[in-house]
């Protein structure tokens, strides 16, 4: 080793190291980690390649680690034991001590490691160790403790590091934390800290594991650790949602949305959205989170997509997700439905346009209760309608050749069914439903259905309702375009009423007026049939509809 001062630095910490006694010598551990933080403070690129030739000093690093372990089960088992013996050696460390060496070991591994991968293969020999301490100091006695959240936070930066970059030592960790019993995964409790920069540490790590191995990544959303890997990340994503840019809290949220931005280019959403389920709820908050995050990865993938290789991609993409959307759809509306009629006290509307328009007219009870999970079901049917959207218009712009060759997504969600229901049909007899249920909002004041009664204070409101009206003939609006066969189930089962009906303004749902006139023009484009229908109901002249189409 040429550099003479590293070379003296490195001699004082082995001489500290091996004539001092951690376990039971306050000023050896002082010792030790005063010098240690010395050579920490000199490591560069070029140092740290220099310290990775020390077997000496790497020999005496590793027999810490274990000491340092070691105490820490000792002490966590036996903790009077431990006191007592303090009482009687005033000079014994104390578990401040062992915490501050700790630290030292830590940062110096952390820093020793970083792009370095012969250093990286020594440190992991290291892992068992650094793993028993993680989870001694992220135990709930230091759920308040400074000191214990830095140990922690700079034992899950080491960790880190030691397979940043490093494809096999990746796949060995995740392989080994993957297979441990949960209460022995420290990500686990790593992820449940309330320490943003412990937590960006972590997430970073199982970034780090899972990326560019579709293997790694199925584990994450299929098995019982990685989905509660990934339950823990969604707390802590909606956690930080608003943290201020460039904080800590806001690189936890998006480190993040990059592990979910992989899962669901892999289209493995459905499988962890399955799995995310609980028997008895119709959605579950960290379901309603998925969605979110896929809502907003299909909007910002959708930029850029036009004609040509993009477009099919486009078409050709989310082939498990499309299933999953359509399910989701079907049932999500149907409970709404089921609800709504429960509240309203109201039959289900037949497929008679004539009982349907009876039906609009008729006068309902005000609502007595509210099914509490159904603005979480309206809130997590928006969402859903808003993936469907998006990925049916990225298809729009692939050429006839490229469509002729696969299942275009507006023509798979057509077809979609649960039992004899469509999901046109579906969408008609909710919206039908809604105009019932929820008062338009006309400049500041509701307007309710004519003969309807008024609804008590507080029934009605519109919390997880925003933009469900909108978004839902918005969709019907795109279903239609162009396909005669479902501009006639629309027909049949009193769409075109219904949308006619939706031609007005709601500030609860905003373009709710020129989203229903463009459905209109879709169902009305040449199809003479559902023009009379217009016709017969009092309507504008289907001229005033023959506009461009909506894209």
């Amino acid at each position: 080793m040429a550099d003479p001062n590293l070379k003296q630095l490195i001699s004082t910490f082995i001489y500290a190291s091996g004539t001092g006694d951690i376990a039971s010598h306050g000023g050896s551990v002082t010792a030790i980690a005063e010098s240690l933080e010395s050579i920490t403070a000199t490591l560069d690129s070029r140092t740290r390649h220099l310290l990775g030739e020390s077997d000496t000093l790497w020999r005496e690093i590793e027999r810490l680690w274990h000491q340092l372990s070691d105490l820490q089960t000792v002490e966590s088992t036996t903790p009077s034991a431990c006191e007592s013996e303090t009482n009687n050696n005033a000079d014994r460390p104390t578990a401040g001590a062992h915490a501050e060496l700790c630290l030292s070991l830590a940062r110096f591994t952390r820093n020793v490691v970083a792009g370095v991968p012969q250093n990286q293969e020594k440190a992991y020999e290291w892992e068992p160790s650094i793993r028993q301490l993680l989870h001694h100091y992220t135990a709930w006695v230091y759920a308040e403790n400074e000191q214990g959240i830095l140990v922690a936070r700079v034992l899950s930066q080491a960790l880190a590091n030691i397979v940043t970059g490093n494809e096999i030592l990746a796949a060995k960790l995740w392989n080994t934390y993957t297979n441990l019993s949960e209460k022995d995964v420290v990500i686990l409790r790593l992820l449940a800290s309330r320490d943003p920069r412990t937590l960006v540490a972590t997430i970073v790590m199982v970034l780090n594991c899972i990326d560019g191995s579709l293997t790694r990544m199925k584990i994450l959303t299929r098995t019982d650790i990685g989905v509660r890997m990934c339950i823990l990340l969604l707390d802590d994503m909606v956690q930080f949602y608003d943290a201020d840019e460039g904080s800590d809290g806001a690189r936890v949220f998006d480190v993040g949305y990059e592990i979910f931005s992989r899962i669901i280019a892999l289209d493995l959403i459905p499988g962890l959205f399955a799995r995310l389920s609980m028997s008895g709820e119709i959605i579950t908050p960290h379901q309603t989170t998925v969605l979110k995050l896929t809502d907003s990865y299909l909007q910002a993938s959708s930029v850029g997509v036009s004609a040509g290789p993009n477009a099919r991609q486009a078409v050709e993409s989310h082939g498990r997700l499309r299933p999953m959307l359509a399910e989701t759809f079907l049932l999500l509306s149907t409970y709404a439905q089921r609800s709504i009629r429960d509240s309203l006290e109201s039959p289900s509307s037949t497929a008679t346009p004539e009982q349907n328009a009876a039906a609009s007219k008729s006068t309902f009870d005000p609502p007595s209760s509210l099914d509490v999970m159904l603005p979480k079901a309206s809130e997590a049917l928006v969402l859903v309608t808003q993936c469907i959207v998006t990925i049916t218009l990225k298809s729009a712009d692939a050429d006839a050749t490229e469509k002729a060759k696969i299942k275009l997504p507006q023509d798979f969600f057509n077809e979609a069914r649960s039992g004899d229901t469509g999901i046109v049909e579906s969408l008609i007899e909710l919206l039908h439903l809604l105009d019932l249920f929820l008062p338009r909002i006309n400049f500041g004041k509701p307007v309710r259905a004519e003969g309807a009664a008024a609804l008590p204070e507080g029934v009605g409101d519109a919390t997880g309702f925003t933009y469900l009206k909108r978004d839902l003939v918005r969709l019907l609006g795109i279903l239609c375009h162009g396909d005669k066969a479902v501009q006639d189930r629309a027909r049949v089962c009193g769409g075109v009423e219904v949308v006619m009906n939706l031609c007005v303004i709601d500030e609860r749902n905003p373009y709710l007026r020129e989203h229903a006139i463009f459905a209109l023009h879709n169902l009305l484009e040449d199809n003479p049939e559902n023009q009379r229908r217009v016709e017969l109901a009092g309507g504008h002249s289907t001229n005033e509809t023959q506009g461009d189409r909506l894209d």
